[in-house]
């Protein structure tokens, strides 16, 4: 805690310095310590000092069937050219590779395809390593999978995978009640690295007029959350899913957060904290809120930034993310932004011509130290 009474300046050269996990850890010692680690300055500068790799992870279609990744960054140097095409081609099983879902510690769990039999994988491309996980249930529709760190020493992680129940095999001797047809019934799956394997937990039912979004899950506060939208009241509600209990819960939005006249609102991270990037629609401007309590009741306004400029030079845009404190990760037609809301910069990067928009972004945050997935001694590929 003494450490914290330094000057920012004294601070910001220690921390600079140190290795990603131990800077991540020095965030809960104070608002200032946790605050300087998220400036855009001390992002750039600690990942040249650090050789941390830092950037996003996109996928997207090429042809018909054929899915092409590649890593982007602004912070590290020694990435020529910016884009990195082929990220995970040092699997065992390369074409096509299908990212499920991330983590910002840098592991991606993923699945190949091969003769029509799904092999499913997680691995960390930083240092291209790689480990064989157990197929989930493969007469399951997968709907959506998130991935949760629960310790980094010695690594545990969960997986957690939500499947569509329509897509079941219907008993028609089975009487259906008033349940059947007001809900929509989710399978899920976990999987513990602990033990290596897929464990089936109990249902998760939603109403029948709820739609996920189609965004990956949102990693904050200890779970993955998804926005949800009922088609019927018209409101937005977030799903969580806790790994240290694998337990689930459902929060309402208040009334001032579902508003019909906002072209997107889309859940994220905001300095560790959940976030809510609600782009209106005839002003064109994002407005930023953070929630201040486990259960997403109390949502403070934090910001709003004005994107007019954007849309006159590049035309449509999606704002994605926060890539820090003060810059906003967007998406274009074949080009994404940097841009920094409080000094007014801007980096721009074009995309390959397959690259329209992203099918899928993730934001990754990762050390070139070696882990081990398993913690029962098998070797590593």
């Amino acid at each position: 805690m003494a450490a914290c009474n330094f000057s920012n300046d004294v601070l910001f050269e220690i921390l600079s310095r140190a290795k990603l996990k131990t800077m991540k850890k020095c965030r809960i010692l104070s608002k200032e310590c946790k605050d300087l680690t998220y400036e855009s300055s001390f992002m750039q500068l600690h990942a040249q000092r650090t050789t941390t790799m830092v950037g996003y992870l996109l996928q997207s279609l090429r042809g018909a069937t054929r899915l092409d990744s590649l890593f982007l960054s602004i912070a590290n140097p020694d990435l020529d050219p910016k884009l990195t095409r082929n990220f995970l081609d040092f699997l065992p099983e390369r074409q096509p590779v299908k990212i499920l879902a991330t983590v910002d510690e840098g592991l991606v769990f993923c699945c190949t395809r091969q003769f029509r039999a799904d092999k499913f994988y997680i691995c960390k491309p930083s240092t291209q390593q790689s480990e064989l996980v157990p197929s989930p249930n493969p007469r399951h529709f997968t709907e959506k999978v998130g991935m949760l760190v629960l310790g980094s020493n010695p690594l545990r992680f969960k997986i957690v995978q939500l499947s569509d129940a329509v897509h079941d095999e219907v008993d028609f001797e089975v009487d259906f009640d008033d349940e059947c047809y007001s809900h929509k019934r989710y399978h899920c799956e976990i999987f513990d690295s602990k033990s290596w394997e897929w464990k089936q937990s109990d249902d998760l039912m939603l109403s029948y007029y709820d739609v996920l979004n189609n965004k990956p899950a949102v990693s904050a506060r200890g779970g993955l959350h998804w926005l949800v939208h009922n088609m019927d009241q018209c409101n937005n509600n977030i799903l969580s899913f806790y790994g240290d209990k694998d337990n689930w819960a459902t929060s309402s939005l208040p009334d001032f957060l579902c508003r019909n006249d906002r072209r997107s609102t889309n859940l994220a991270t905001c300095e560790g904290s959940l976030a809510l990037i609600c782009v209106d629609r005839d002003s064109n401007s994002v407005d930023v809120w953070v929630s201040k309590d486990c259960s997403q009741q109390i949502w403070i306004k934090k910001l709003r930034v004005n994107l007019e400029s954007f849309s006159e030079e590049i035309g449509h845009v999606s704002v994605n993310s926060f890539y820090n404190a003060d810059t906003l990760f967007i998406i274009g037609l074949w080009t994404v932004i940097f841009y920094n809301f409080k000094t007014g910069e801007t980096k721009s990067i074009n995309l390959p011509s397959n690259y329209q928009m992203p099918e899928s972004v993730y934001f990754i945050q990762s050390d070139f130290e070696s882990v081990r997935f398993k913690q029962k001694g098998e070797s590593l590929h």
